[in-house]
């Protein structure tokens, strides 16, 4: 069954309200979701493999741990997923960037796909698919359906903000993908938005309507 860590660091907390301000401008809004992006994925990406090598600091030799293992990819879900993707790349800076476009049909709320380009060797990686807000749940397992029909089988799900409702409807359609979110928030309303959330991140991160 998967498992959903909710990273309630103060840090991540202190810029999670700033980025729920509606006072908080786009530029703003861009820069902290890409800093509360980084700070999760020291958490996403504490279980990785490391390998013991032997480096020559400038005293002597010694022996260090490194990354061993799969390699990564970040997988966004466009377009908002694209705000966290920089604050990830700078920890993380070899990792491949694959993209998945979905858009919320605004009548039946569902999720249609419209863009997919990934890695060559998905298949063989440890990927991070993100996304600011996990509202009904419909993108991620989508796009993680997406991901699994082109051979990727370890994925993790990173989000900043969840509804309850999202957080099961993923976790009942794929068992085995771990969540990992800044906040699990109250309820959806009725028009499929989280409460209290940060209305449209979307629209924030890239100052449209």
């Amino acid at each position: 069954m998967s498992k959903v860590t909710q990273i309630a660091h103060p840090l991540i907390l202190h810029k999670l309200a700033f980025i729920r301000d509606k006072n908080t401008g786009s530029k703003d809004f861009r820069d902290l979701v890409e800093e509360v992006a980084m700070l999760m994925a020291y958490e996403v990406t504490r279980d990785l493999q490391t390998e013991e090598v032997e480096i020559e600091t400038p005293i002597c030799t010694t022996k260090c741990k490194m990354l061993a293992g799969k390699k990564l990819a970040i997988v966004p879900i466009l377009r908002a997923g694209l705000g966290m993707v920089d604050g990830m790349l700078k920890l993380i800076p070899a990792a491949k960037v694959g993209h998945i476009g979905m858009y919320r049909d605004e009548e039946t709320l569902q999720p249609v796909e419209y863009f997919c380009k990934l890695p060559q060797d998905i298949s063989e990686r440890y990927i991070i698919v993100t996304d600011p807000m996990l509202a009904t749940g419909g993108s991620a397992i989508d796009a993680i359906d997406a991901l699994k029909k082109r051979g990727a089988n370890n994925i993790r799900l990173m989000c900043l903000i969840s509804s309850p409702e999202g957080v099961k409807a993923v976790m009942n359609a794929h068992p085995d993908v771990d969540i990992y979110v800044g906040s699990v928030d109250e309820k959806l309303n009725e028009n499929g938005y989280i409460v209290p959330g940060l209305g449209d991140a979307g629209d924030r991160l890239f100052g449209t309507k």
